[in-house]
């Protein structure tokens, strides 16, 4: 699958998916990269990349977060499948120290401040 191609951005048509489109192919060709069942799914959807923005912001009135606008691109291609973000911050720049993970989810946001306190 020429990701590059399929993905581009270049094509797509009306402001809203314009607004999302460059990110979330990035998001959508790192996916496949990650993951060839997903990778797999695309190129068997028969659907296009505007298709896929065209689902994406129906319905959206104002705005939206990265994470629903990636979450609802990847479950145009395929339904079951759940995106998660990790996040992390450094304020002590590198010193070796590895902060654990902030998960985002969807529903929820989860820190341990155990593990943020225990350094």
């Amino acid at each position: 699958m020429d990701k590059v191609k399929y993905f581009d951005a270049g094509r797509i048509k009306g402001k809203y998916q314009l607004a999302v489109a460059a990110d979330t192919a990035k998001a959508l060709a790192h996916f496949c990269e990650q993951e060839p069942e997903f990778e797999q799914a695309v190129e068997q959807s028969g659907k296009s990349f505007q298709e896929c923005l065209d689902s994406v912001v129906k319905g959206i009135k104002q705005s939206c977060s990265d994470l629903e606008v990636y979450s609802r691109a990847v479950k145009f291609y395929f339904s079951t499948a759940e995106v998660h973000f990790n996040m992390s911050i450094d304020l002590c720049g590198d010193n070796g120290y590895t902060a654990p993970p902030i998960t985002v989810t969807k529903s929820s946001l989860s820190v341990s401040l155990d593990d943020l306190l225990d350094f």
